[in-house]
């Protein structure tokens, strides 16, 4: 004999319910046909599953182990029902998007809004990926779009630039340095810098700039992400130089009470693109979505020419 879906079903509510009684009327069966299930499972297995103690079954140690898979076979199943479901209540299906977490929260939620407005009926699924598995991702068309730092598209992609905009410093309110209305490489020297973790492109282009005129800086804490760099700035740690999204979303937030947004004398360009896989099929609202993008991106520049004017 062979494993059937039915016996685990049986299993499953037998699991559920502690009793083969509960269980039928649970299935809409007979108590026997649910004992004979059962018993026909232990003899597939070849080991035994419950012990029967005052009229009740037990599960045993193998069991409780067979049920934890099973329960995650029915997770799955689960959200393929619910997949389902929606895609009853909306013929076209939920738009699938992966982006950079930076961009998740300065970016994306303006967006979002903007193709709200133009159907409020979609479904969009926004998934933070770090690069570059992002970019393996949408190598792979796993996603209808993507947006990334990155200045070439992945393979089997397009890209379209989105936005460019200068990297800028951030500060503790209280800071002397909030005094200046843009800071200057010296103007680092000697301060305790917030530092991206060392392979990160941004991280490596800051060094190398304030190397190239001289600067030493005290590098004593790292950290992965803009929204952590800001964190620990507004905590009065130190220093650190951040995408203008990210920087601008948070300083204007309640969080970012503390936080104090300047310009950089010198440059230091984030890039933001648009991503579209290739052989993935076109999804019908995609172009509504990259329309809400490309205006986002226009108010962001907006704000951060006049932030910066």
């Amino acid at each position: 004999m062979k494993l059937t879906h039915r016996q685990i079903d049986f299993f499953r509510a037998v699991m559920g319910t502690g009793h083969v009684t509960r269980a039928a009327e649970l299935l809409h069966t007979s108590q026997p046909t649910v004992s004979r299930e059962l018993a026909r499972l232990e003899q597939v297995l070849g080991f035994a599953l419950f012990e029967r103690v005052k009229g009740r079954l037990k599960p045993t140690v193998r069991a409780l182990a067979l049920m934890d898979e099973v329960e995650q076979s029915y997770v799955g199943l689960e959200r393929i029902a619910a997949t389902a479901v929606s895609l009853q209540a909306y013929a076209q299906g939920r738009l699938q998007l992966a982006c950079l977490p930076a961009l998740s929260h300065a970016l994306l939620p303006d967006a979002v809004r903007r193709f709200v407005q133009r159907q409020p009926e979609a479904a969009v699924s926004l998934t933070p990926i770090e690069s570059p598995q992002l970019e393996a991702a949408l190598a792979e068309q796993r996603f209808d779009l993507g947006l990334s730092e990155r200045h070439e598209a992945p393979a089997a992609c397009g890209l379209q630039t989105l936005l460019v905009a200068d990297e800028v410093g951030v500060l503790p309110s209280g800071h002397p340095l909030v005094q200046k209305a843009r800071l200057a490489p010296a103007d680092f020297a000697g301060q305790s810098f917030i530092s991206f973790a060392p392979a990160d492109p941004y991280r490596q282009q800051v060094d190398a700039l304030f190397a190239s005129a001289g600067v030493q800086r005290g590098l004593r804490l790292e950290t992965p992400s803009a929204v952590s760099v800001c964190a620990l700035v507004r905590q009065g740690l130190g220093l650190g130089i951040v995408n203008p999204l990210t920087a601008l979303e948070l300083a204007g937030s309640g969080e970012g009470e503390g936080l104090v947004v300047r310009p950089l004398s010198f440059s230091i360009p984030f890039h933001v693109a648009l991503i579209r896989p290739s052989w993935r099929a076109v999804h019908p609202l995609r172009e509504d979505f990259e329309a809400a993008l490309v205006e986002a991106a226009e108010h962001l520049k907006r704000r951060l020419a006049h932030e910066q004017a």
